[in-house]
């Protein structure tokens, strides 16, 4: 059994009103997106994180600046590149996200289903947990979102 650590944040891009904020490869509508390159999607990009934990083949960064470059902007292909290197089954993924917007309970069930697609599970192999952080860091007060996860395989 092998477990990975999966982190990423980002802050709110507030300029730009075209992009949609991307949680799970599930679409927040109302709010305003993440920055960053690509679709700025912090969960898949902590997932992402995680498997490369397991692997030990960096893919945020080096990998994903080029396919950027390229114009692969959904951050569905950059776990999917991961995945290419994980010799393991996947048993469990937990996921926990500190934002104080937007809600996530809402839409858990919906982004379980999505990622546990990606990864080729059951939904019952992806928890996600949402925390305010009871206001007490930069997510927490609505700066961005912050998202840590472990990945157990097997």
């Amino acid at each position: 059994m092998k477990v990975g650590i999966g982190q990423d944040s980002h802050r709110f891009d507030l300029e730009n009103k075209e992009k949609k904020l991307m949680l799970g490869g599930v679409v927040f509508e109302n709010y305003p997106a993440l920055l960053g390159n690509s679709d700025a999607d912090v969960v898949l990009h902590a997932i992402t994180n995680a498997i490369s934990g397991v692997t030990c083949k960096n893919i945020l960064g080096s990998v994903t600046d080029k396919m950027c470059q390229a114009g692969i902007t959904d951050s569905e292909a950059y776990v999917k590149e991961a995945l290419k290197y994980l010799e393991y089954k996947i048993e469990h993924l937990s996921i926990s996200i500190e934002c104080k917007t937007p809600k996530i309970t809402p839409k858990i069930e919906e982004m379980r289903k999505n990622i546990a697609r990606i990864l080729e599970v059951k939904e019952n192999q992806v928890g996600i947990t949402a925390t305010t952080g009871e206001g007490l860091t930069d997510f927490g007060r609505g700066e961005g979102i912050s998202v840590f996860c472990i990945l157990t395989v097997n």
